[in-house]
């Protein structure tokens, strides 16, 4: 029982802390006006990059939202404010717009800035708790994130604030995604080893086998000859070429066990009798995902690659696409 009473006050713990998060961001919806709105002007019209920057736990959160503003759309980057103030600052320009999180409003390393900030006269946003505080006044505009209280049960440790904070900043990230039409493909471009990215970058040219790595054999070939050209490259399947490279047909791993169902003669059936004319195909420049999409469709798994004249360039299979992280 004692065991079974402990678990349940760690579970409303637990809870509690959600709840009184949950109410902190719900708070701050309606605080959303004309201030919000002036950081959105400033954003989109920065000619620069967006730096944010805080201390201690308000400097983790800011961190996250310049990673999160710079992955959809809007140029970010965090910097220090301890460090700014020995030669960092040098990474700001006058074209720049400055957001700093400070819970209290009066975070020194932040105040030491002001006064280069000032004669750049590079815009300043605050997000605070404490609108009538040294950096709120002090800034272009402020926007009030302040909590009621802490989810710490000391009301010391951030909590519920940062969470406030942090919130906002994914606020401000998306509404500016919104309004600068940013796409998936955008989204994509920044983040190019993500499987999004994959999906929407990488192209057939990227994955196919070239040159000696395509298997391929003339019609006059016989089919046993054919098998061990499969056999030696590997995908499965064989592409028929006449003596230019230009796509006759096609040989897979199924037309073989048909072709034994049928009792062929492996050494005397010649390729331009069993091949499959009716081959699909698919061009270099088309999209990773879109042979996916072809495999997918037919219940196939090998393409041959081909170029505006239907000259064989490449082929992949299946695996190809699987290793590429594309499926």
């Amino acid at each position: 029982m004692k065991e079974d009473a402990t678990n349940s006050n760690l579970i409303a713990t637990a809870k509690k802390v959600l709840q009184i998060e949950a109410e902190a961001i719900k708070d701050i919806s309606p605080r959303l006006g004309k201030n919000f709105l002036k950081v959105c002007e400033l954003c989109l019209t920065c000619e620069g990059r967006i730096v944010v920057t805080g201390m201690g736990k308000s400097g983790h959160i800011a961190r996250k939202i310049a990673a999160t503003l710079a992955s959809t759309g809007t140029p970010a980057f965090f910097v220090h404010p301890a460090e700014a103030s020995h030669c960092d600052f040098g990474m700001i320009t006058k074209k720049d717009v400055v957001i700093a999180l400070s819970n209290s409003g009066e975070t020194t390393e932040l105040i030491t800035l002001l006064p280069l900030i000032k004669r750049l006269a590079i815009p300043l946003i605050i997000l605070s708790g404490k609108l009538n505080s040294t950096l709120s006044n002090s800034a272009y505009v402020s926007l009030d994130i302040s909590v009621k209280q802490e989810a710490c049960p000391l009301n010391l440790t951030p909590t519920a604030s940062s969470t406030a904070a942090l919130a906002v900043g994914d606020a401000l990230a998306v509404t500016l995604l919104e309004s600068r039409g940013f796409t998936e493909k955008d989204f994509a471009l920044s983040h190019p080893g993500g499987k999004l990215g994959r999906k929407l970058l990488l192209r057939i040219e990227d994955l196919m086998h070239t040159g000696t790595e395509i298997p391929q054999v003339r019609p006059e070939t016989s089919l046993a000859d054919c098998l061990i050209e499969i056999t030696s490259k590997g995908l499965g399947m064989s592409a028929i070429t006449d003596e230019d490279g230009n796509l006759l047909g096609i040989f897979t791993d199924g037309d073989l066990r048909r072709a034994i169902d049928e009792n062929i003669n492996l050494n005397k059936t010649s390729m331009k009798e069993v091949m499959n004319t009716k081959c699909k195909t698919v061009t270099a420049n088309m999209l990773a995902a879109e042979a996916f999409h072809v495999l997918e469709q037919n219940k196939i798994n090998s393409l041959v690659v081909v170029d505006e004249k239907n000259k064989t360039i490449g082929a992949l299979n299946i695996h190809d696409l699987f290793r590429a992280g594309v499926m």
